[in-house]
């Protein structure tokens, strides 16, 4: 029996290696000018013209709970399809440093410990293990469900969705 495999982005946060289905991920931009929106919450930092589409830009450090860092030649930006309140939507989330595709099958995913994780269980998919690299496999849909990111877009009239 064959198990089934899918292919992951790669990215860092910090000292951790998370990654995402590459199947939603759109693309990888360098960090472009970033307009502030006032009444996002802390973790938005705002919206950056992608091909004249306004694209909601949410710094993944800061939604992590990690401390903010100052930007680098490594920092990028994914720009990534996910749905919010069943609505394609379109987000970047700012990465410390993105790294690789990789292949993982589902029985190399582990779920996540019960304890002594410091992010909440139902944002993680599980930990994927690369030679002695655990990875955390994020769910990319619970990460920005519904909150207080939509009624920020909602507040400032902007389109979140194409």
């Amino acid at each position: 029996m064959m198990s089934e495999s899918n292919q992951y982005l790669t990215f860092k946060l910090g000292d951790e290696l998370f990654a995402i289905q590459v199947a939603n991920v759109r693309e990888i931009l360098e960090i472009p000018h970033i307009t502030r929106v006032p009444t996002a919450p802390d973790y938005m930092r705002g919206v950056v013209n992608v091909r004249g589409k306004a694209i909601p830009v949410a710094d993944l450090r800061l939604k992590f709970g990690l401390p903010p860092t100052s930007e680098s030649v490594n920092t990028r930006i994914v720009v990534m399809d996910v749905c919010i309140d069943g609505e394609a939507t379109v987000i970047g989330g700012i990465a410390d440093s993105v790294h690789e595709v990789i292949e993982l099958e589902n029985d190399q995913i582990a779920p996540p410990p019960r304890i002594a994780l410091r992010w909440r269980n139902e944002l993680i998919r599980g930990m994927g293990r690369r030679g002695n690299d655990f990875i955390i496999v994020l769910d990319i849909q619970s990460v920005f469900a519904l909150d207080d990111l939509t009624a920020a877009a909602a507040n400032e009239g902007l389109a979140l969705t194409q």
